[in-house]
């Protein structure tokens, strides 16, 4: 009885190359890591355990896979010398004849080694190599899947709020290739609520490895996510027909997007605006209700310039192209309006355009630019764009422009805004 169960036991420490192909076959089905990969891996891990309990082999420990065959064998090389002076290395005549009774001196002899040998530190060793190729290859492939995505939109699920610092954890992809992301506080636009459970759409800033596996850096502030999402909701921007220029964002307040097309029969800003404004509104309500100005670009700097200052009119833009700056010159009533609350219609202007905008109003328009008269470009009123160039994201704003305070002679008010180019990745 004894010996039966010895028999029995000795027969489980056995690698039965059929149970180990189909196992291998299973992680790449379910977990989609390559065979060949999974092959390499675990041969290291027999080649590591065995020297763990054997020194001085070397890199004489072969492994030996035949999938046809369905047999695992591990086999030590040793070369016949005279002299053994290393032997995990080298076999004496004798010992080789024993095994090979034709060897000769300077023949390698191939040892075959069991599994059932392994001491039991050696066989975590295997283990725990094993283990960490499987981690490594489901974190590679995760890196793979996400860093073609960078500066793309995703949807991921909210699945915890700090508390303390307010940053989320997203839960971004499906199955397998599933990973968390975290949203910075930072990243976060200002006024927005964010629930455990809420499905939300971010924007991929950068894919980076880590010794945890690939940290997604996201966010909703980005310019870039205003673009994505037109692109979703906009077919003509999707296609290539209508161009995104120039994108200038701060988030949760206002947007405005330069938008164009080569085709003159398409007009860009009734693409982006849509039906009863019904492709633009879907973008305010996933922006939480974000103002979203559209205007059209131009080769013409003052023309750019005009549209950028919608909704208020303007009279003239004298553009100086050796300082990237310009004048512009308002209706007195337009005056705050042109600027907007706390500076933000004039900023966000500069930040289109990329130039440096000097808002006057027409009562003190204060004086021309110093530059040659060539270099000079002057957009006079009947040169400004037509009506409907311009569009505003929320049709059901009113806008109202505030009363003037009264100024004294050679007082007028102006704002000068800096502009910080940024264009929509």
């Amino acid at each position: 009885m004894a010996a039966r169960r010895n028999q029995k036991a000795q027969k489980t420490n056995e690698l039965d190359g059929a149970e180990f192909f189909a196992a291998v076959a299973l992680i790449e089905k379910e977990k989609g890591i390559p065979k060949s990969y999974m092959l390499e891996k675990i041969t290291q891990a027999l080649v590591s355990a065995y020297k763990r309990d054997h020194e001085n082999v070397g890199d004489n420990v072969v492994v030996d896979a035949n999938e046809e065959l369905g047999t695992v064998r591990m086999f030590i090389k040793k070369d016949v010398v005279e002299t053994v002076d290393n032997p995990g290395t080298e076999m004496s005549l004798e010992e080789a004849r024993e095994k090979l009774p034709h060897a000769e001196l300077g023949d390698i002899i191939r040892i075959e080694v069991k599994p059932r040998d392994f001491g039991r530190i050696a066989a975590q060793t295997a283990r725990q190599v094993i283990i960490q190729g499987m981690r490594e290859a489901e974190r590679g492939m995760i890196y793979d899947e996400f860093s073609s995505k960078e500066h793309e939109l995703l949807t991921g699920v909210i699945t915890r709020v700090d508390p303390r610092s307010g940053a989320v954890s997203l839960r971004i992809g499906s199955g397998g290739e599933a990973t968390d992301a975290f949203l910075a506080p930072g990243e976060q636009v200002r006024g927005e609520i964010y629930t455990e459970g809420m499905r939300l759409k971010v924007y991929v800033v950068e894919v980076r490895r880590s010794t945890k596996g690939p940290q997604i850096l996201i966010s909703r502030t980005h310019p870039g996510l205003v673009k994505r999402l037109f692109e979703l909701e906009v077919p003509e921007i999707y296609d290539g027909t209508v161009e995104v220029k120039s994108i200038a964002r701060e988030a949760g307040s206002r947007t405005k997007l330069a938008v164009w097309s080569a085709e003159p029969n398409v007009d860009p800003i009734g693409a982006c605006v849509g039906p009863r404004g019904g492709r633009v509104n879907s973008i305010v309500e996933e922006l939480k209700g974000e103002k979203v100005d559209i205007i059209k670009w131009s080769e013409d700097p003052a023309a750019y310039i005009a549209a950028a200052l919608a909704p208020a009119d303007v009279i003239s833009v004298c553009v100086s192209e050796a300082t990237k700056s310009c004048r512009v010159v308002v209706p007195d009533d337009q005056l705050s309006l042109a600027i907007g609350k706390e500076g933000q219609n004039a900023r966000l202007a500069a930040k289109l355009t990329g130039w440096k905008i000097d808002i006057k109003p027409a009562s003190d328009p204060g004086e021309d630019l110093e530059e040659p008269e060539d270099e000079d470009l002057i957009l006079e009123d009947e040169e400004l764009p037509e009506d409907g160039e311009s569009a505003e994201a929320d049709a059901q704003e009113d806008l109202e422009t505030p009363s003037e305070p009264e100024e004294e002679p050679g007082e007028a008010a102006s704002e000068e805004a800096e502009p910080a180019a940024s264009e929509a990745e």
